[in-house]
């Protein structure tokens, strides 16, 4: 079991942005500006944001340090498949792959995108069997509640499928880590959302399993990098772009390092820079 949470408020309604987040990844562009990850002409660095540090109990170590097979299925909706990313290969699941990938060069590793735009909960649960559990995957990336926030649906109906849907991927035996919602404007319009991301974090505890504060992340990125919306997100104002998909999976990909080796977080985290070729990674 991988968790990325920490307990506590949130800033302002959202407080407390200690949990979650492993490391926030930035990027120093050619003007001299800080903004999250991406774009081969960045030099990025692993930025250590207020006790940011992770707790990750999901062990690949087996299958890592002995060049087994690594399974990852990344299930959800459209922030999954991809939409906003210029290509495919830009989406996150994607990039995650590619950052396992080049740390770990002797393992198979496989992220699959099994995300579907507009999908809710009860659609996921539909296909989990063909998509996800067929797979016989080591670790499920489930991407829930945004949909579900931009329909206003209530928290008791998302709150029994987000049980649902956990229970059977423990009965499948896979680690599961839920990513809560996109912290963007088409989101935040919805009274809905800070409720839904609690529920989500509520859920992970009472579940034993993790959950990836995407949300406070990119929070993170708005309130305290003080970036406009527009550096991580497109003009729909729901949808990341390729930086922001960029950063997500730098993030997650830090935290499956660390439960493997805690000593190799802070290389991953970072794009190409002095960093990065101090640890020999080359993204």
């Amino acid at each position: 079991m991988i968790d990325l949470a920490s307990e506590g408020d949130h800033d302002g309604a959202h407080r407390n942005l200690d949990g979650g987040l492993g490391h926030v990844a930035l990027c120093r562009n050619d003007r001299g500006r800080d903004g999250p990850c991406g774009g081969e002409r960045n030099a990025c660095s692993s930025v250590h944001a207020r006790g940011l540090a992770s707790r990750a109990n999901f062990d690949p170590r087996a299958q890592l340090a002995l060049g087994r097979t690594l399974t990852i299925v990344a299930i959800g909706s459209s922030s999954t498949e991809g939409a906003g990313a210029s290509s495919l290969g830009a989406a996150y699941p994607a990039r995650l792959e590619a950052l396992l990938t080049t740390r770990f060069p002797r393992v198979a590793i496989r992220v699959l995108n099994r995300g579907i735009g507009g999908e809710e909960e009860t659609d996921m649960l539909a296909r989990f069997e063909r998509d996800v559990i067929a797979e016989k995957p080591d670790l499920v990336l489930w991407q829930v509640a945004s949909n579900a926030i931009m329909r206003d649906r209530d928290l008791a109906t998302e709150q029994a499928l987000i049980r649902d849907g956990l229970a059977r991927l423990k009965q499948s035996g896979a680690d599961t880590v839920l990513i809560d919602p996109q912290y963007t404007p088409a989101v935040l319009a919805h009274a809905v959302a800070l409720p839904m991301v609690d529920l989500i974090a509520v859920e992970a505890r009472r579940h034993q399993v993790g959950n990836f504060r995407r949300f406070a992340l990119m929070q993170n990125w708005r309130d305290k990098q003080r970036l406009p919306f527009d550096a991580f997100s497109i003009a729909d104002g729901l949808h990341m772009n390729d930086w922001g998909y960029d950063c997500l999976a730098r993030n997650l990909a830090a935290a499956i390092v660390e439960a493997a080796d805690p000593a190799a977080l802070a290389s991953l985290a970072a794009a190409p820079s002095r960093v990065a070729s101090a640890a020999g990674i080359s993204v």
